[in-house]
């Protein structure tokens, strides 16, 4: 293996591993907190602040969505959409934690990227 192919393949550590899961993980039943906690307290892991960038913009994608159905629940569209955003929410969030646990990146589709 050459130099410049090692140095792209850059080996992620279980404790990385660890803490992005824990972030998934806890988004599903904290929110949008833990993603907030671990992005600005582990400045020094790119690993983690990726995810638990990923996380919170989910997170934040999340509580629009449930703002807006919380609107729509004057009519019965409302309760439906509710239902369709706290499924989205499980599914990417455990999408998220089986990434993170092999140690993958995950870019979340269609939610808004307010945290760059």
């Amino acid at each position: 293996m050459s130099e410049e192919t090692s140095l792209q393949v850059e080996e992620i550590n279980q404790d990385s591993k660890n803490l992005a899961l824990l972030c998934w993980i806890g988004t599903i039943f904290f929110g949008f907190i833990p993603g907030l906690v671990l992005y600005l307290v582990k400045t020094d892991d790119e690993f983690v602040r990726e995810q638990a960038k990923e996380s919170l913009n989910l997170s934040i994608t999340v509580i629009i969505g449930y703002f807006i159905s919380s609107l729509l629940f004057i009519i019965v569209i409302g309760m439906l959409t509710m239902f369709a955003v706290g499924i989205f929410n499980l599914v990417f969030c455990i999408l998220g934690a089986i990434a993170a646990s092999k140690g993958d990146s995950i870019k979340v589709p269609y939610i808004l990227r307010l945290v760059k």
